[in-house]
C-alpha cells in the first residue's frame, strides 16, 4: 500500500527592497519547517515579471518599493489568481496603509519589528485563509445605514444575497444595490474582502454595530 503523501511546505514568495531585511526575514521563514521561500523580488517591476513562474501559496509583500508600493503587486497578483494569499509585512501600520491592504486583497498586516514566530504564524495563518490585522485599527469604518451593518455582518456569517434578503426583509434585488454601497464605502472590490473585514473586527473583540 502507498504511504499517504505528506503536504509539503507553504510556498512563499517574499517582495522588499531592503536587502539586509529581506535576508533576514528569508532566514526567519526557512527556519521554519513548515514554511520555504521559492522566490524573492525587491521591485514591483521584479516581482510582476517573476510572479507568474512562480505562483506562491503566501505572498508577503513590503509597502514601500523603489518603484512604486506593495499596492500594486498585490492588485497584479490578485489578477493572475483571484485567491492568492497575500500578508503585508512593513515599518508602518498606519490607517491608510490597512484600508489600501485591504482593498488590494491583502489578509493581514504585520510590523517588520514583529518576532519572528509571529510572522510565521501570520504566513501560516493567512495561508489557512484567516486574518491578521493590528487590533488598534479595527474601527466601525464609514458612516452606514442600520440596514447596511446588519448586512455587514450577515456577509460576514457567509449568507448568500437571497438569504440576507430574507433575514433583513427587502428584496433581493435591494440586496445586491446595497452590497455594492458596502464594497464601494469600504473601498473594496468583492465581498469575500467584507467578509474578511468582519472576521478580523471579531478577532480584535469589537461588536456589532448598534443603533
Amino acid at each position: 500500500m502507498t504511504a499517504t503523501q505528506q503536504p509539503g511546505p507553504i510556498r512563499v514568495m517574499l517582495v522588499d527592497d531592503h536587502e539586509v531585511v529581506r535576508r533576514g526575514i528569508v532566514t526567519v521563514i526557512d527556519a521554519s519547517p513548515s514554511l520555504q521561500v521559492i522566490g524573492e523580488a525587491s521591485s514591483v517591476a521584479e516581482a510582476t515579471r517573476r510572479l507568474p513562474a512562480i505562483r506562491p501559496e503566501v505572498l508577503v509583500v513590503d509597502l514601500q518599493l523603489p518603484d512604486g508600493t506593495g499596492i500594486e503587486v498585490m492588485r497584479a497578483a490578485r489578477e493572475l489568481d483571484p485567491e492568492q494569499r497575500m500578508l503585508v509585512l512593513t515599518s508602518f501600520d498606519d490607517d491608510a496603509a490597512l484600508r489600501e491592504s485591504r482593498a488590494a486583497g491583502a489578509s493581514g498586516l504585520m510590523l517588520k519589528s514583529a518576532r519572528s514566530q509571529e510572522i510565521v504564524e501570520a504566513i501560516t495563518a493567512v495561508h489557512g485563509g484567516r486574518t491578521i490585522w493590528p487590533a488598534d485599527h479595527v474601527d466601525d469604518g464609514p458612516d452606514l445605514s442600520e440596514s447596511d451593518h446588519r448586512i455587514v455582518e450577515l456577509i460576514g456569517d457567509g449568507h448568500s444575497n437571497r438569504e440576507i434578503a430574507e433575514a433583513v426583509g427587502i428584496a433581493e434585488k435591494t440586496v445586491k444595490n446595497r452590497v455594492t454601497v458596502i464594497l464601494q464605502a469600504f473601498d473594496m472590490q468583492r465581498r469575500t474582502q467584507v467578509a474578511a473585514m468582519v472576521a478580523a473586527r471579531r478577532r480584535a473583540g469589537w461588536k456589532p454595530h448598534q443603533p
